[in-house]
């Protein structure tokens, strides 16, 4: 699905042309050999999804050097407001409840894929990863809170302790427009932001035992290499067993990605000799284990 984006965007990077990037998959598949290349090319990467671009605007101005941290907002997905408890029953005695509320999103409508990743939380687990390659943040210094209300899209922590955030309604067009047009400002008609009619803003931790997805993309991300190629294939594969309907639950989806890394790390690469193809390669043997070992977990559904 989003690593689909990969060979074009290494084209473009050849051909010295600057990439507005709203397909954060291409970005985590193979970070690892796009970031030389745009250094080699002379390309700029561009954030043009909601969150890195909030980053993005937030760090215009900021010296170098004066990055502390990186503070990404999740609206929480489907299951935001169920307690982990409640939603371990649920896989176990409602699953056909289960597959219909993960496909849907409480604040907005979105791809099936992207709703689904939403509410395992994948999503920001691989905007994590993509926060490491688009900014050089270590992972230690990415942090991820849940803002149900999706207002602040994203903040910075800088190294004097000031925090600076993006706000804005959840509108996919002024992160596209800054992405096309920076470093300058477009005049457009959207609605202004309303503080004292949205009241207020909320902010959580993510439960990481509810959400293990989350832990999984920071593992791959700290190994990097291609390991976050086969997180993000091994996600796809799993994100779209589920809304088959053929049987494949909503634990099993971060069980058999985990699966998936440990199976990797005998053939694992990292370092400055991974090229393209590795990429390519790991890609397509997550993919095709996913549907292997799915055939055992789809006739032993994982309850916890």
């Amino acid at each position: 699905v989003g690593a689909a984006g990969l060979k074009p965007t290494v084209e473009a990077i050849r051909c010295g042309k600057d990439i507005a990037l709203a397909n954060k998959e291409t970005l985590i598949s193979g970070g690892a050999v796009i970031n030389p290349m745009i250094k080699e090319f002379g390309s700029t990467l561009l954030p043009a999804d909601s969150e890195h671009s909030a980053i993005f605007q937030c760090l215009q101005g900021v010296p170098e050097g004066g990055l502390r941290r990186v503070i990404l907002t999740a609206s929480g997905g489907a299951f935001r407001d169920w307690t982990k408890d409640e939603l371990f029953v649920a896989c176990r005695d409602d699953p056909r409840a289960v597959q219909a509320k993960a496909t849907t999103h409480p604040n907005w409508d979105m791809g099936a894929k992207i709703t689904l990743d939403s509410a395992t939380m994948m999503n920001k687990g691989l905007e994590v990863i993509e926060a490491h390659y688009l900014f050089g943040a270590a992972y230690d210094d990415i942090d991820v809170v849940i803002h149900p209300q999706s207002i602040v899209h994203s903040m910075v922590e800088t190294s004097d302790t000031s925090c600076i955030a993006q706000l804005g309604w959840a509108d996919m067009r002024l992160p596209l427009a800054y992405s096309v047009s920076w470093p300058h400002r477009l005049k457009l008609p959207y609605e202004p932001l309303d503080l004292a009619k949205i009241g207020t803003l909320t902010f959580n931790r993510p439960d990481f035992e509810k959400y293990p997805c989350i832990a999984l993309a920071y593992e791959a991300g700290r190994a990097g290499g291609t390991m976050t190629s086969v997180l993000n294939a091994a996600n796809e594969a799993a994100n779209e067993l589920f809304r088959e309907d053929v049987g494949f639950g909503f634990l099993d989806i971060p069980k058999l990605i985990e699966q998936t890394m440990e199976a990797h790390k005998d053939d694992f690469k990292s370092g400055d000799d991974i090229t393209l193809d590795d990429i390519l390669s790991c890609d397509k043997w997550a993919r095709e284990y996913v549907t292997e070992k799915s055939k055992k977990i789809i006739n032993n559904p994982v309850y916890v």
